[in-house]
């Protein structure tokens, strides 16, 4: 028996019926987030294909390069025809091997691009890596010059009110740099007031434009996940001392260097 089969207690007749899922996103699209703030059910759920067409799922998240994290054994109840194609399941997570989710981390080399295979023949080359003594969370705050988060990382850092993230992002004005991925263009921004950067990209995380003209227009015009295209990173930081003049001023000065204005997202 595969020892991560005898690690979860699941038999042969469950793994006969039974799909793995190896859950890996497009770009901001991340399992790995959904699982952080609590709607991997959903995410999971909406689907291109008929991909769950067995009564089980047994979910894995990637983690790492070849490594994947048990993300539960879900029932498939049933499913319909999603309003934008593609299909939209009805699942359940169940209880077995319910203590491993978060925690058991298996190495495989997924040798096909196919995400669903049947889980009875995918147990060869699966190993365990590790089991966490805690379930997996949230990267606690990397530093100021490390920050890098698209929109759907934002969303789950304030939903879940990670606490390194926002001691770190209220403790601190400066200025804010957006990146629309699909064309390169810049937005540039400064955060200052109570609680400064994490009060300012709250804003965003709510709407998608956090009440910036051009963004709010862009947003509109294209839809709100038109925002899921966004990567927000901090040119500059300053002590919640400073003079909020100050900070503006360094504003104009980031705007006026990386030319936001001219062939960017800043209107003035």
């Amino acid at each position: 028996m595969n020892t991560v089969q005898a690690l979860l207690g699941f038999d042969k007749e469950l793994l006969e019926t039974a799909k793995m899922h190896f859950a890996k996103g497009v770009r901001n699209n991340e399992p790995m987030d959904a699982f952080f703030n609590g709607t991997f059910k959903q995410w999971q759920e909406d689907q291109s294909g008929k991909n769950f067409e067995k009564p089980y799922i047994i979910s894995w998240i990637s983690y790492r390069k070849h490594e994947w994290m048990f993300a539960g054994l879900w029932r498939s109840i049933s499913f319909q025809e999603g309003t934008r194609g593609g299909f939209i399941y009805n699942t359940e997570l169940l209880t077995e091997a319910a203590e491993f989710i978060g925690r058991l981390i298996i190495h495989y080399n997924k040798p096909f691009r196919h995400s669903y295979p049947h889980a009875l023949t995918s147990l060869d080359g699966i190993s365990v890596k590790e089991i966490l003594r805690e379930p997996y969370t949230m990267t606690p705050f990397p530093g100021y010059e490390q920050v890098n988060l698209d929109f759907a990382q934002l969303q789950s850092i304030i939903l879940q009110q990670e606490p390194s993230w926002m001691s770190a992002l209220s403790n601190v004005k400066g200025i804010y740099l957006i990146t629309d991925m699909t064309n390169g263009k810049l937005y540039v921004g400064s955060a200052y007031g109570e609680n400064a950067f994490w009060n300012r990209w709250n804003e965003y995380s709510q709407n998608g434009h956090g009440g910036n003209i051009i963004l709010k227009n862009l947003v509109k015009e294209k839809g709100r996940e038109y925002a899921d295209n966004f990567k927000f990173s901090i040119l500059e930081t300053r002590s919640m001392n400073a003079e909020d003049d100050a900070i503006i001023m360094r504003e104009q000065y980031w705007k006026q260097i990386l030319a936001s204005r001219e062939h960017g997202y800043n209107a003035n």
